[in-house]
């Protein structure tokens, strides 16, 4: 589990996050939205420790992560796994050397012992079989599977995703989303979503934290959200007329 309290972030005279509290549960898929500007890239990226907060906790199962020796804080490392926007393979390594590369590392294994983690990795996220493939030779949806794959190499107890499924097609998409989904579930991750895609926030927000202006100005589930009177959210999330039909449709059916 990871508590968030009072959490304030700025730069210079500018104050991104202005303190913000949640809990993000294990076994959950917990979704950041906002309006470009909101705070969400600060606000993920002080989770994982690029910015230090100005004030303000973060705990980590109880561990508040700015008091770490720097002990603790490697092994915190290990216990995490990121998926990039864009996916952030190496292009010159092959998929395996991609997914081996935070057991090389953080460990000590034998190199048939990660290679044994890595085929586990690949073959979770249906990628078996890919090894010897350059990120050149997949597709867009296969590069993002190759990065959830060096994500969970490690059986992190943290999983934090920015914008997973941008530039994929929506089909694409739904994999990807779903595939995030059943891997919290399985290895009850506590898994930290930045998104821009309302399909996410609809199929998979259990959690969902709506940011503006550096504050957490709403918080609820998917099924929540179709219900919410808060102006700000409509005006977000339902800012297309395809998501104000289905609305509008949801709100007729439970009168």
């Amino acid at each position: 589990m990871i508590e968030v309290k009072d959490l304030h972030k700025g730069f210079g005279d500018v104050q991104v996050l202005k303190g913000i509290s949640t809990t993000f549960h294990p076994g959950k898929t917990s979704l950041i939205i906002g309006q470009s500007g909101s705070g969400k890239t600060v606000f993920l990226k002080t989770l994982i420790g690029l910015h230090t907060p100005e004030k303000g906790t973060i705990s980590f199962d109880g561990r508040i992560s700015t008091k770490f020796t720097i002990e603790e804080k490697r092994q915190w490392r290990q216990e995490i796994g990121m998926v990039f926007q864009g996916s952030a393979l190496f292009d010159s390594q092959t998929v395996e050397e991609n997914v081996m590369f935070p057991l090389k590392m953080f460990t000590d294994n034998a190199n048939s012992e990660m290679l044994d983690r890595v085929n586990f990795a690949l073959n979770r996220v249906n990628l078996e079989n890919s090894n010897s493939k350059l990120p050149a030779e997949l597709s867009g949806g296969m590069q993002k599977r190759v990065a959830i794959a060096r994500a969970i190499v490690m059986n992190p107890k943290y999983l934090f995703c920015d914008e997973p499924n941008s530039g994929l097609d929506p089909q694409t998409a739904i994999v990807i989303d779903k595939l995030i989904k059943e891997i919290t579930d399985e290895y009850n991750i506590t898994t930290v979503i930045n998104t821009h895609d309302m399909n996410s926030v609809m199929e998979i927000g259990e959690k969902i934290i709506f940011l503006k202006n550096g504050l957490k100005a709403w918080e609820g589930s998917s099924n929540e959200i179709f219900k919410t009177d808060n102006e700000a959210v409509v005006d977000f999330v339902y800012s297309s007329n395809l998501f104000k039909k289905v609305r509008e449709a949801y709100l007729k059916e439970i009168k």
